[in-house]
Formats: C-alpha cells, sequence, structure tokens
C-alpha cells in the first residue's frame, strides 16, 4: 500500500490506486476541495507536491492547468496513490467562503484518463 504524507498533518497508508482526492479527505482527514466533483473542471483540487509527484497526468489536467495558467501545482481528482507521496493541502474548505467542499467524486478518474508524461 502506498503511503501518503500530508506536510503538517501526518502518514496515512491508502490503498493502491485510489484517487488522490478521496484519500486526502477520507484517509486523511482533510477537507480537501473538489468543487466540480473531481473531473478535471474547477482546479480547487490543487496540491503542491513535496516528494513523489507522478511521471505522468491526464490530459484532462494538463488542459485544464494550462487554460488556468497554473504551475507548480496538480490536481488531487486526476492523481491515482500508485507510490508513496508527499504534498501540501493548499486548497482546503477552511477559509474558502464555500459552503462544502463539493459534490464527493467517484472512485475512478473522470472524465476517462488519457494518460501523458509531464
Amino acid at each position: 500500500m502506498p503511503k501518503l504524507t500530508v506536510e503538517g498533518v501526518g502518514e496515512f497508508e491508502v490503498a493502491k490506486d485510489k484517487r488522490l482526492v478521496l484519500a486526502l479527505a477520507q484517509d486523511a482527514g482533510i477537507d480537501q476541495l473538489h468543487a466540480c466533483g473531481g473531473h478535471a473542471r474547477c482546479t480547487t483540487c490543487r496540491v503542491e507536491f513535496v516528494a513523489g509527484e507522478p511521471a505522468r497526468m491526464t490530459v484532462a489536467e494538463r488542459d485544464v492547468l494550462a487554460a488556468r495558467s497554473l504551475t507548480g501545482v496538480r490536481l488531487s481528482c486526476q492523481i491515482v496513490c500508485e507510490h508513496d507521496m508527499t504534498v501540501r493541502a493548499i486548497s482546503r474548505l477552511a477559509g474558502s467562503g464555500r459552503k462544502d467542499a463539493g459534490h464527493a467524486p467517484s472512485a475512478e478518474i473522470e472524465p476517462p484518463p488519457e494518460w501523458i508524461n509531464n
């Protein structure tokens, strides 16, 4: 099982291939935002990688990050926990002014992933 370390929160063993957005919310207990429900549309699920950043990303993630001119961040809704990683949870409900974190993401990456190397 991969180990997810959330800076300032702790270390958590997560199921292999679990979506990072779900691991943050369910395993680490983080109030991670995901306003679009994990469909790579809103960028509210942003994280910064400290270590273990995946070498691949979905086309949907690449396109939405480029459209919003975002660099140095990744979308937790488009990442699966395949190996040990350390992240900063930078997009959280607390202090966001939102009423909730967003619609619950499904267990599978949406839209269906087309993987590329980043």
